[in-house]
């Protein structure tokens, strides 16, 4: 298992690499939905940026809070309908992931070996390590990037 400052680095790096999966794109080409039926540019952003918090919070309840709290799950297609994220900045967004990745990136860098195996009860998921939920927060912008890149090739970008 990797070490704590190795997730934090794994965690810190999905920032860079969203700011750079989107460098240099337009308004235009941000808000294009170039593949039918799938988000623009700029919703996955926001959708991310929507997500670094919640994906943060399960990582300081299980750690701070012990006794395997609760770790509740969050529809991404609710988020998308009530926010207009067409409305937003793509600098305020990468702002937002940026700054959410560094600070949980330090909690991740604090902890001791054994606490990666703390455990939080997800709602759906049921009973999650501190090690998975951290796994699956680095994994989400990377997730993510091959939607952009799909959208950037059908945009000729």
């Amino acid at each position: 298992m990797p070490t704590p400052a190795e997730l934090a680095d794994q965690y810190l790096a999905g920032a860079a690499a969203l700011r750079q999966a989107v460098a240099g794109m337009t308004r235009d080409q941000l808000v294009a939905r170039p593949v039918p039926g799938k988000w623009s540019t700029l919703e996955v952003v926001a959708h991310i940026a929507d997500f670094e918090p919640v994906l943060a919070d399960r990582v300081k309840r299980i750690v701070a809070l012990g006794d395997v709290p609760l770790l509740l799950a969050a529809d991404e297609n609710l988020y998308a309908k009530a926010f207009d994220y067409h409305g937003r900045d793509v600098e305020d967004e990468l702002a937002l992931v940026d700054a959410v990745r560094k600070h949980t990136a330090g909690i991740i860098r604090a902890l001791r070996p054994e606490q990666l195996e703390l455990t939080g009860c997800h709602n759906k998921k049921g009973l999650v390590t501190l090690a998975q939920v951290i796994r699956t927060a680095t994994n989400h912008i990377h997730h993510h990037l091959p939607f952009v890149a799909e959208k950037r090739k059908a945009l000729g970008v």
